[in-house]
């Protein structure tokens, strides 16, 4: 297999990458044939997976501007994946020219591809670093010298959550995250759920079976499952709700059924 030149050397490049397919759904380049084999395979079982990822980024879009409106200029993007049109970078700037964004994306080709997106931009920049491990994101140079911990912060956790397993105490990480983070910050996120797919739970079953056997496996936890990432926040009107019931910015009768799919919320901590 032809390695393409934005690939970062010592990747494996025969094995997929959850955020690679992510790219796949939203119609990017930044993907393999692996990843888009991967990624038709979950397809097969849900065919609505891009409409998912495009209604999450929609949520996105509107609870970063939702942020600026309400002061907040910081954003910490963790699971940030490979930037599209429209991050979060490009929305907080367009409403605020010095709003700071740092991502923070395990993938290399998520991080090298952000560094090349963000080349230039005096205001945002990329970390290596995994959710598992809260202290080497709070205490990195780039969240250190970019973001004014004392101020508050949008934190995002935008489709990450669900890939992370009980054993690997996500609640934990959120807490951790959030307990040094000032009073008046914003947690983001979305969550894959069996709630509101317009399936069986044994047809979206195949779906999760195809991210298991790819060695990331994707949890569905309940909408009560859900609401604890927000222990120690007030929940944003309306809530934790299907992504395009938080603040619609157009008629829900338009939205394809499968964008109803899982759960999207942004808390405020006290």
């Amino acid at each position: 297999m032809e390695r393409p030149a934005w690939a970062p050397p010592g990747i494996d490049i025969s094995v997929p990458s959850v955020s690679r397919m992510y790219d796949f759904y939203l119609g990017g380049s930044h993907n393999f044939e692996v990843d888009r084999e991967a990624a038709r395979k979950a397809m097969e079982f849900m065919p609505g997976l891009p409409k998912i990822m495009q209604a999450n980024r929609a949520f996105m879009r509107r609870a970063v501007r939702f942020a600026v409106d309400n002061g907040i200029t910081q954003f910490l993007d963790i699971g940030s994946g490979i930037p599209t049109f429209g991050n979060v970078h490009e929305v907080a700037q367009a409403a605020c020219p010095e709003a700071r964004v740092v991502y923070v994306d395990h993938d290399p080709v998520a991080v090298a591809h952000s560094r090349a997106v963000l080349e230039g931009n005096d205001h945002a920049t990329v970390l290596s670093a995994d959710l598992r491990k809260p202290q080497q994101i709070l205490s990195s140079p780039e969240v250190t010298s970019f973001l004014d911990l004392d101020r508050p912060v949008a934190l995002l956790l935008v489709a990450v959550l669900h890939f992370l397993e009980d054993e690997d105490e996500p609640q934990a990480a959120v807490a951790e995250l959030l307990d040094a983070l000032a009073p008046g910050s914003l947690v983001i996120l979305t969550h894959a759920s069996y709630e509101g797919i317009p399936l069986t739970e044994e047809e979206a079953g195949g779906t999760v079976a195809v991210y298991r056997n790819i060695r990331n496996p994707l949890v569905m936890r309940s909408h009560t499952e859900i609401a604890r990432f927000f222990d120690g926040c007030e929940l944003v009107e309306p809530g934790l709700v299907s992504m395009p019931r938080w603040r619609p910015d157009v008629p829900l009768e338009e939205e394809d059924p499968y964008a109803f799919s899982g759960f999207a919320g942004v808390g405020r901590k006290a």
